[in-house]
């Protein structure tokens, strides 16, 4: 190396060795003391620890035992106690309508008559024949008692008798098809027929509704099948009257279950005295399946749900929240039936939920430093 050039080498080691120097002396050098409460923080007090433990102001409930009704609702259609489409047997004019529109009827009443002229006079020939063949019955019957006429003669004279009995009783009957009567009480409907009319057999004259007492039909889920039975209570209620409950009384239940929907069709029976209600009405029903007197209920807000379908609730304990698995049962109100995990008077957590964990300290929102109220 040329000796010109070593002092230059020289003098840069030295320079370097200076700066060396120098930046090792400036890291010993003691920190500001503005910093040194974020350094004894942690010997005095545990540092974030303590901020975590400040108590987490929350609101609280006191689990309570209430009377719960166990129903279930549905939809039904409300159908006329009996009704009947009244049509003729045999074919005719008619003669005479003997209701009007929308009245209520008597059983046995005529409705419509039908010409009946030639049965009217078949009848009077079935009762003339009946009038000659009793006669003849009568002479042939004392004829036999005095040896004159011989036992065939008073049979056949029998038999000609029980004929015209039958020809008479068959004349009736012709006639009594040519009026159309009630077959129970109720309600006739809007008549589309008018006297003069030519109508068939078979033909639809008029319809009958007995709406005193109407049937309720609606379908239930078939899980519910063995807890339905005949006697139970329903309650009712229609647009067609807001705001007015109706009772009813479960009667029938199908055997058959609907392989399409799964369901199970019930018929109950409802009192119609005032005739407000009418068939085809649409109606919603609740039926009561059981009563329970004393069932400890918690309102929605303080159920938590958690993965794989389970729910748990924060109980408060001497300041503390304890994590708490429940299982729950009907809902009403906002209010949640526990079947298990809690029992009446337990203080749960009803908000402030999201900040707590198991064994936090907490503090109810609205009570002294320390406290634990429950509403």
């Amino acid at each position: 190396m040329p000796s010109s050039r070593r002092p230059i080498i020289v003098i840069s080691l030295v320079g370097l060795a200076a700066l060396a120097a120098y930046a090792w002396h400036a890291n010993r050098a003691p920190q500001p003391a503005k910093s040194q409460p974020a350094a004894v923080a942690p010997r005095a007090g545990g540092g974030s620890g303590a901020a975590q433990a400040a108590p987490v102001t929350i609101e609280t409930h006191t689990v309570q035992s209430r009377a719960l009704l166990d129903d279930v609702s549905a939809v039904g259609s409300l159908v006329s106690n009996e009704s009947v489409v009244l049509r003729p047997e045999v074919s005719g004019r008619i003669e005479a309508i003997r209701f009007r529109d929308g009245e209520a009827v008597r059983r046995g009443a005529v409705l419509v008559e039908l010409d009946a002229a030639v049965e009217r006079a078949e009848l009077q020939q079935a009762r003339a024949s009946l009038t000659l063949a009793d006669s003849n019955f009568r002479r042939t019957q004392d004829l036999f008692g005095r040896k004159f006429v011989s036992q065939s003669s008073l049979d056949d004279a029998r038999a000609k008798l029980e004929v015209a009995r039958a020809g008479l009783a068959l004349a009736q009957a012709r006639l009594a098809r040519m009026q159309i009567r009630a077959p129970f009480d109720g309600v006739v409907g809007i008549r589309s027929v008018s006297p003069g009319d030519f109508v068939k057999d078979g033909d639809a004259l008029i319809n009958l509704e007995d709406i005193a007492t109407l049937k309720l039909d609606f379908r239930l889920p078939e899980l519910y099948l063995d807890r339905v039975r005949p006697g139970q209570v329903l309650e009712v209620t229609s647009d067609v009257l807001p705001g007015e409950t109706h009772a009813a009384t479960v009667e029938a239940i199908d055997p058959l279950v609907d392989a399409q929907g799964r369901a199970v069709r019930l018929r109950a029976s409802l009192a119609n005295p005032e005739l407000r209600l009418r068939p085809g009405v649409f109606a919603r029903v609740r039926l009561i399946l059981a009563e329970r007197p004393a069932v400890p209920m918690v309102p929605e807000a303080a159920l938590v749900p958690a993965p794989g379908n389970v729910q748990f609730v924060y109980r408060v304990e001497e300041g503390k929240a304890r994590r708490v698995e429940v299982r729950t049962g009907l809902r009403r109100d906002a209010m949640v039936e526990v079947v298990e995990g809690l029992a009446p008077g337990t203080v749960v957590v009803t908000a402030g939920q999201l900040k707590l964990r198991d064994g936090a300290a907490v503090q109810v929102a609205g009570a002294p430093a320390g406290m634990a109220r429950a509403d």
